[in-house]
């Protein structure tokens, strides 16, 4: 029951952030222009919400960490994807509150500091993390799961790659057209293959415990 419910933590994550970058936003915030950090920089009103919110995340999938690392059993794969979670949201995600991003007139004003230093490093080592807990995870499952990963694996690098050339235009208040689709794209990528992981776990568990 216990490691049901610990895995079942990380469905709960996935629908929660989803519901964070596809429902929280502000007057004049743009869904398809803005990136989805600016919805907790510094300064902006949907912060005070966001972060307890992110927090809550965080602690989910700590929790689905756990589960896939019980549920792993020989696999050692599975067992490498639980603690590179495990670290990613355990450990680097609750510096998140100490690297928020200020807003883009600030940025471009000059203003920023070394929390936008740090959060583009995070942000960088979280997409690293995820990246290799999909390539690990693809290896501990038969070929559907295995083709799945490696498609959601490109899906990450070419949308994760169109957001990131948009950075720089961030930084100096230029427009960006789409880079809010981009990023969505990719977040979403990671949210529904953690569901699947999930899922397929979850009825694992009940083919060896029938009853």
């Amino acid at each position: 029951m216990i490691r049901k419910v610990l895995l079942v933590c990380g469905i709960l994550s996935s629908l929660l952030y989803a519901v964070m970058i596809g429902a929280i936003q502000f007057e004049g915030y743009s869904f398809t222009s803005q990136t989805v950090s600016e919805l907790s920089a510094i300064g902006a009103p949907t912060r005070p919400l966001w972060i307890p919110l992110g927090i809550t995340y965080q602690v989910l999938m700590i929790a689905f960490g756990l589960g896939v690392w019980v549920s792993a059993g020989h696999k050692r794969a599975l067992r490498v994807v639980a603690c590179l979670m495990l670290i990613n949201y355990g450990v680097a995600s609750f510096l998140w509150p100490f690297a928020s991003m200020h807003q883009r007139e600030m940025l471009a004003a000059g203003g920023g500091t070394q929390s936008d230093t740090l959060h583009i490093l995070l942000a960088t080592a979280t997409v690293l993390f995820n990246l290799s807990a999909i390539g690990f995870g693809a290896a501990a499952f038969g070929k559907r799961f295995r083709f799945y990963s490696i498609v959601t694996i490109l899906i990450l690098l070419v949308f994760g790659a169109l957001t990131g050339l948009a950075a720089p235009r961030v930084e100096t208040n230029l427009p960006t057209p789409w880079v809010g689709v981009w990023e969505r794209i990719n977040i979403l990528g990671f949210l529904l293959w953690v569901v699947v992981l999930a899922i397929i776990l979850l009825r694992s568990e009940k083919e060896q415990n029938p009853q």
